[in-house]
This record gives structure tokens, C-alpha cells and sequence, in this order.
């Protein structure tokens, strides 16, 4: 019987999914734990954890205690999907690094907006679900509410959400469900490894966030 596509897929991914984790502990020195998986059932794909229902099918972590099993080992990395090759890659956040969220329109256009004023920037995701993550110094998730107090907004008006202590991210080349996988908009690079505070971003995150908040506004007036 020939081999669905659904069953070849998590295969080829495997090998991906190893090195980039053993890569994002040895070269970033970023810790990173394996959570749930996605697993084909009648020709579609199902996440690992069994609800039916799943968030983030494939792309969540699959037990209580995930931030004690984080590590920055490159060798327990290897270990750890050697032994289940499909485990999405999660980090944890408040460590080494926290991350800004926003948008995905907001993030491209906080990020023309950054590059133009020539800010110092880390790496920043996409995730298939059309959000964007900017990765800054740990400490983050604390002071940016007042960071955009001080800048004349409301926190609780501006879709910026911030991850700290805590909460942790997925990683490229990680897949959420049937929607795609996570990307890099800003790769991991040697020029970048040092990480900008949130200082640095948060006026045109902000500012790209209030944008939006107007026009989504002014669409339902």
C-alpha cells in the first residue's frame, strides 16, 4: 500500500525539527523543550494531546511541568527529539529573551518603520495564525505597559501582547495544525544575537498598533 502524503510529511519534517532545536540551544543558547506533535488520523492530521477541539493543534506544550524540562543543552536537545522527531519546538520566554506580539499588519508595519530609523532589532516571527513577534530582552513583559502609558496610550487599547516569565513561544520550523508552519521575518543571525530592549521598540510597535485600532474603528463606524 502506498504511503499517504499525510504520513510522509511528519518524516521529512523530523530531521528539521531536531537540528533546528539542537541549533537554537548550541548557537543561541536559547532553552527549548518539545511539546505536542501532529499525528494523521483518517487523512487529515490531529494534534497529539487527543482533544478534538485543539487551540494550537501540533504546537503547545503536552505536560504541566514544561518549564522544568526546558534545557539549553544541545545534547539533551538532540536527546529529547531523537526520541519523538515530530515535537514542535517551544521556548520558554522571561530567560533569555522575552517577545512583543502584535499583528501581523501592525508587525510589517512597525518593522519598514524600525528599519528606517535604523533600530537595533532581534529575531522576529510569523506565525500562521497572522501574528508577529518581536524577541527582546527579558524584563519586557514588566515594564511595557508603562512604556506605553508613557506614550499617551491606553495598554489595554492596542493589541501588543506581551510574553514573559512563564509563557513560552513556538519556533520555526514548528506547524500549527493544517494552517502552516512558523516562519522568520528576521532570522537568528550573528548580528542580531544581541537583543534589543523594549525600549528600542515599543514607540512604533505602539504607534503601528494604534494605526490599526483607528482603521478597524473607523470600518465599523
Amino acid at each position: 500500500m502506498a504511503v499517504t502524503e499525510a504520513a510522509r510529511i511528519p518524516q521529512q519534517r523530523g530531521a528539521q525539527l531536531l537540528d533546528s532545536a539542537v541549533r537554537y540551544a548550541e548557537e543561541r543558547h536559547w532553552d527549548v523543550f518539545p511539546g505536542t506533535w501532529l499525528e494523521a488520523v483518517e487523512g487529515g492530521q490531529r494534534c497529539s494531546c487527543g482533544e478534538l477541539r485543539c487551540p494550537l493543534p501540533g504546537a503547545h506544550a503536552g505536560r504541566p511541568d514544561w518549564a522544568n524540562q526546558a534545557t539549553g543543552s544541545a545534547t539533551a536537545a538532540r536527546r529529547m527529539w531523537t526520541k519523538q522527531p515530530t515535537a514542535s519546538i517551544l521556548l520558554p520566554t522571561g530567560r533569555t529573551f522575552d517577545a512583543l506580539e502584535v499583528s501581523e499588519s501592525a508587525g510589517f508595519l512597525a518593522l519598514a518603520r524600525m528599519e528606517r530609523m535604523d533600530l537595533p532589532l532581534g529575531p522576529v516571527t510569523c506565525t500562521p495564525d497572522r501574528r508577529m513577534l518581536f524577541f527582546v530582552l527579558p524584563g519586557a513583559a514588566l515594564k511595557a505597559p508603562e512604556l506605553i502609558r508613557n506614550l499617551g496610550w491606553v495598554p489595554s487599547s492596542l493589541d501588543l501582547v506581551t510574553r514573559g516569565e512563564g509563557h513560552y513561544v513556538a519556533a520555526p520550523p514548528t506547524r500549527i495544525g493544517g494552517h502552516g508552519a512558523v516562519q522568520w521575518a528576521r532570522r537568528p543571525t550573528p548580528a542580531n544575537r544581541w537583543l534589543p530592549d523594549a525600549e528600542e521598540l515599543i514607540s512604533p510597535l505602539a504607534y503601528a498598533c494604534a494605526r490599526e485600532a483607528a482603521s478597524a474603528r473607523v470600518r465599523q463606524g
